[in-house]
This record gives C-alpha cells, sequence and structure tokens, in this order.
C-alpha cells in the first residue's frame, strides 16, 4: 500500500484561489488482536503492520520475542492484525491506559512504576547527535520519524503519523531482522513522551532524542531510569536534560 494519498485542495497565493492536488500521508484505525481477543485498537498508517504489531506487543511485554508467536496475519483491508501465541493460555493484561501520543497511544504498563536505572557505557558528543539528527531530517519531515543509530551511522528508520508507533515499527523491525537494540540510540522527529521513554526503556537504549522537546514526566522517568535525554536538536545546538554523563564535549 502507498504511504501517501492523492487529495485535492485550494492553494491561495497573492489572495486568489487556486486549484491544486498533493499527497498525504495515510492514517486508519487498526485492530490488534492476540489469540482471537480484541488487545488495542490503534491510530496508525497503515502500511506494515506486522512490524508495528510486534513491536508493540514486545514494548508491553506481552511477548519477548519472535519465538513467542505461532502466527501473524495482517487482514487484505490492513485494518486489523491478527497475532497467535503458542501460549493458548495467554490472559490479557488489565486496563489500557490513554497516553499522550499523538494519535491516541495505549499502554498497559504502570508508567510511573520504580524501575532499575540503566547501565551502559555508551558515550556520544553534540556534533554525533547533530549529524545523525541532521541525517534523519534529510528525509523531511512530513511525517514523524523515528530511528535507531549507533556512532554516526543510522541503522533503521521508521515512519509513522504517530511518533509512538515509531518506536514500536523499530523494535518489530529488529525483532525480525534478528537484531539487539540495547546501547543503540533512538532519535526522532516528534515530542518524547512518557509512553514513548517507556519504550525505549525496555529496549535499553541508554540515549533517546528528539528535534523537539520532553514532557515533564519523560524527564523525570529519564532521571530515575538513567537515561540520557536530549531535545531541541539543530546543526549547532542541542539541550541535554538528563544524564549529562555520557555526553562528552567536542
Amino acid at each position: 500500500m502507498e504511504r501517501g494519498e492523492s487529495v485535492a485542495f485550494t492553494r491561495y497565493e497573492d489572495g486568489r484561489a487556486l486549484p491544486d492536488h498533493g499527497s498525504v500521508i495515510r492514517e486508519g484505525l487498526v485492530r490488534l488482536h492476540v489469540n482471537g481477543i480484541e488487545l488495542a485498537r490503534l491510530m496508525c498508517s497503515p502500511i506494515e503492520l506486522d512490524r508495528l504489531a510486534l513491536g508493540f506487543l514486545r514494548a508491553e511485554q506481552v511477548i519477548s520475542g519472535l519465538d513467542d508467536v505461532r502466527r501473524i496475519v495482517v487482514c487484505p483491508s490492513m485494518t486489523c492484525v491478527d497475532v497467535w501465541l503458542h501460549d493458548a493460555d495467554w490472559v490479557p493484561p488489565g486496563k489500557p491506559v490513554l497516553t499522550s501520543g499523538c494519535g491516541g497511544g495505549v499502554t498497559f504498563a504502570d508508567i510511573t512504576a520504580n524501575a532499575s536505572p540503566l547501565t551502559s557505557s555508551l558515550a556520544v558528543t553534540p556534533g554525533q547527535i547533530s549529524r545523525l539528527m541532521m541525517a534523519l531530517l534529510a528525509g523531511g519531515e512530513d511525517r514523524q520519524r523515528g530511528t535507531h543509530a549507533s556512532n554516526e551511522t543510522l541503522l533503521a528508520v521508521e515512519e509513522d503519523v504517530g511518533r509512538h508507533n515509531t518506536i514500536d515499527r523499530l523494535w518489530g523491525r529488529f525483532m525480525q531482522e534478528g537484531r539487539a537494540t540495547r546501547d543503540c540510540i533512538v532519535l526522532s522527529t516528534g515530542r518524547i513522551s512518557s509512553e514513548m521513554l517507556l519504550k525505549a526503556a525496555r529496549m535499553e537504549v541508554p540515549v533517546v532524542v528528539s528535534r523537539s522537546s520532553p514532557t515533564s514526566l519523560s524527564v523525570a522517568l529519564a532521571e530515575s531510569w538513567g537515561i540520557t535525554l536530549i531535545g531541541y536538536v539543530r546543526r549547532t545546538s542541542l539541550n541535554v536534560y538528563t544524564g549529562g554523563y555520557r555526553v562528552a564535549e567536542e
């Protein structure tokens, strides 16, 4: 399925109305079923839904890896994903929590629960982070982008209408490709919410970076969980909110 959809609109130029058309990113409601039970409804870009579903289930600790999954089926209409586990006695988690993620994020986790601080020897420099962000933005800013990076290499880039979905897509992709997420860097073009920080913590990612700002709760959680949180990355500047010991001057 195409990532964009052509729409007609009216463009105003020097006060004159001109008919025009262009592409907008697709968005739709997708139902995620596990063992025949509806677990969640996700507002997302209806593409590569198997990757999104796997990452979401891993982030919510429904699965610990691909070995837990017996079968995954994406319906032809791209409006539902059915995941079948080897564990036929799987029981759905408690009530979901609606998060601040754009598009209406959802999690079953207690985000404020205590967690062990993340230990990592990873170190970065401001120049390295800025160069990675500029590389991520080179593809345009018309949609939310998330990437996994190591040193100064973008390992994977995922796109979605929801910034939280990009993190799930990254984890799902890494699972499918048999790669580990630990000690990588996550970069996002969107604001870092507490839900996104939780996903990064469970991925054992020690450095989370945004083109925009973090929320107050994500700053508090990053401090508690030992994550380096960086925001407002520009070509020659950035803000380090927590974990400054991982950021070395040039």
